[in-house]
C-alpha cells in the first residue's frame, strides 16, 4: 500500500481519537493542540502509544498539581504557626512588662 496511504489512515486514527477525547472532557484544549502538533510531527506509531502518552501526561499533571497543593497547605501551615509565636512573643513580652511595673510600684512604695 502507498506510504501516503497509510500515512493518511494513521493521522486521521490519531486526530479522530484526540477530537473524542477532547469533547469527552478527559483532555484540555491545551494538552490537545499539544498532542495535535506531535502526531502531525509523527511523534506517535499508532493509537496505542498516543493514548498510553495522554495517560501518562494526564498523571503527571495530576502529580504535580497535588504536590503543588501540599507545598501551598504547608506554606499556610507556616505561616500560622509564625503568627501564634509571634502573639506568644506579644504576651509574654507584656506580662514581664506588667511585673516590672509592679515591682517598680512596691520599690517605690517602700
Amino acid at each position: 500500500m502507498p506510504e501516503k496511504v497509510l500515512w493518511m489512515r494513521r493521522i486521521r486514527v490519531l486526530r479522530r481519537l484526540l477530537k473524542k477525547y477532547r469533547e469527552s472532557k478527559k483532555i484540555d484544549r491545551h494538552l490537545y493542540h499539544q498532542l495535535y502538533r506531535k502526531a502531525k510531527g509523527n511523534e506517535f506509531k499508532n493509537k496505542r502509544v498516543l493514548m498510553e502518552y495522554i495517560h501518562k501526561k494526564k498523571a503527571e499533571k495530576s502529580r504535580s498539581k497535588q504536590l503543588s497543593d501540599q507545598a501551598e497547605a504547608r506554606r499556610i501551615k507556616v505561616r500560622e504557626a509564625k503568627k501564634r509565636r509571634e502573639l506568644r512573643h506579644v504576651q509574654k513580652r507584656e506580662e514581664l512588662m506588667k511585673t516590672y511595673a509592679k515591682e517598680e510600684e512596691a520599690a517605690k512604695a517602700k
